[in-house]
């Protein structure tokens, strides 16, 4: 029988305790691939994480939990940098890719499996100074233009949940802050760790307090990978109960983030 996944260790330590012992490969038939591979290459798209300026280190909650997966399977972390989400979902289709970090929604669905959730997050409003919208139900008005990412999960409820404003869709959040830096639209969609982040670009921007959604994030993996999502989910749920998860939201400082309840939640 094989063993079910345990982790004891804070994240760094976790990391540096595998290293010094060579990071030896674990023997689970499941991953034998990844084993043989040396490698975990994990899809990250431009708002999931953050560059440090020195060492281009990627940083955040996706980057960690990448690399503690790695670690546990006893190989590298693999991380591939794309702007958008459908560019993560191609590299997973193209088998660039071995896994990526999105919700449970259409647009891999056709290509891919998702684990258990690990973390949730709220999508918000950024608006711009001196903006009249003081909450979300504030811009679901006729005349309000609302800057958001092709492709996004918060761009899909977004036209769920608000039918009377002008969406306006860019494929990066460069473009699309740029928009909102120009006063060219009223609000800017997103999550809420990466508007808190974007806002510090505008002096008077703000993140509106309340929330127009939220998202459960998952692991995805390739559709045909059973023993990979099997293994996932053991790493998931060991993550959240170990309190993994919880450490790794707390070093990128977000409060933003939550961790995702037992089990598969919907």
């Amino acid at each position: 029988m094989i063993a079910k996944l345990t982790i004891s260790l804070t994240l760094p330590a976790l990391l540096a305790s595998l290293q010094a012992a060579g990071a030896q490969p674990t023997d689970d038939p499941r991953v034998a691939d990844l084993v043989r591979a040396g490698a975990l290459r994990v899809g990250l798209f431009s708002s999931q994480y953050t560059k440090d300026p020195v060492s281009s280190e990627l940083k955040g909650v996706r980057p960690d939990l990448a690399r503690a997966l790695a670690a546990r399977i006893g190989v590298r972390a693999v991380l591939i940098e794309h702007q958008a989400p459908a560019e993560v979902v191609a590299c997973i289709k193209a088998a660039a890719c071995d896994m990526a970090f999105l919700p449970a929604d259409e647009r891999a669905a056709a290509i891919a499996e998702f684990s258990f959730p690990f973390i949730q997050s709220e999508f918000t409003l950024l608006v711009p100074p001196g903006s009249a919208i003081s909450r979300a139900a504030d811009a679901d008005q006729p005349g309000i233009r609302i800057v958001a990412l092709r492709g996004h999960a918060s761009t899909a409820t977004l036209a769920r949940v608000m039918r009377k404003p002008d969406v306006i869709l860019e494929d990066d959040e460069d473009a699309a802050f740029e928009l909102l830096r120009a006063k060219r639209v009223d609000a800017f969609a997103s999550t809420r760790q990466f508007l808190l982040r974007t806002s510090a670009n505008v002096a008077g921007a703000r993140v509106l307090p309340d929330r127009y959604g939220a998202q459960l994030n998952r692991v995805v993996v390739p559709k045909g990978h059973s023993g990979w999502l099997a293994y996932a989910n053991e790493f998931v749920e060991a993550a959240k109960a170990s309190g993994l998860v919880q450490q790794a939201i707390d070093r990128e400082g977000s409060s933003a983030f939550q961790v995702a309840p037992p089990g598969d939640s919907k």
